[in-house]
């Protein structure tokens, strides 16, 4: 309830301070740690550390990539989008990420560092799309270039959810 619409409240403002990242992925291919129930504010979510996994879908600034092992090293900006995580049996879960980074090492292990993650079944469609018509009526209204590219972001990260949530 409350708690998910405060965290989709965090991702309408992604990106707009340039604090450390809050939410983390700790991941090791094949193996990716389960999530903590009770995380403070401000401490990082680790969701999979030495689990194994098939695969790892990431949406980046240079397009959307699936992380196998023996995938070759790499280190990319996450843009706002659908971070799908492939279990050996095939069963898949879907986390929505605000912002961040992705490193595939040359040992095949993953970090995986998100400004802001949710499970993507727990937030609200309707919610997105009033945080996007607020950002694009903030972006119309910027008086100066910085205000006008933080309203951006925000409109970027919010049409991400709602494409996500659709």
């Amino acid at each position: 309830g409350r708690d998910i619409r405060a965290l989709q409240d965090r991702l309408g403002r992604a990106c707009a301070n340039l604090g450390p990242p809050s939410r983390c992925f700790g991941l090791q291919l094949p193996a990716f740690l389960a999530a903590n129930p009770n995380p403070q504010p401000q401490s990082c979510w680790v969701f999979y550390n030495a689990a194994h996994v098939k695969q790892v879908d990431v949406p980046t600034l240079s397009g959307a990539f699936g992380i196998l092992a023996a995938h070759v090293p790499t280190l990319q900006v996450l843009r706002p989008g659908v971070v799908t995580v492939f279990a050996e049996d095939g069963a898949s879960t879907k986390y929505f990420v605000s912002s961040g980074s992705v490193t595939v090492n040359a040992d095949s292990s993953v970090q995986l560092l998100a400004e802001e993650v949710a499970l993507l079944d727990q937030l609200d469609l309707a919610a997105a799309k009033s945080n996007l018509e607020k950002a694009l009526s903030e972006m119309a209204a910027a008086s100066d270039e910085s205000a006008k590219a933080e309203a951006q972001i925000r409109v970027e990260a919010n049409e991400a959810l709602v494409k996500a949530l659709e």
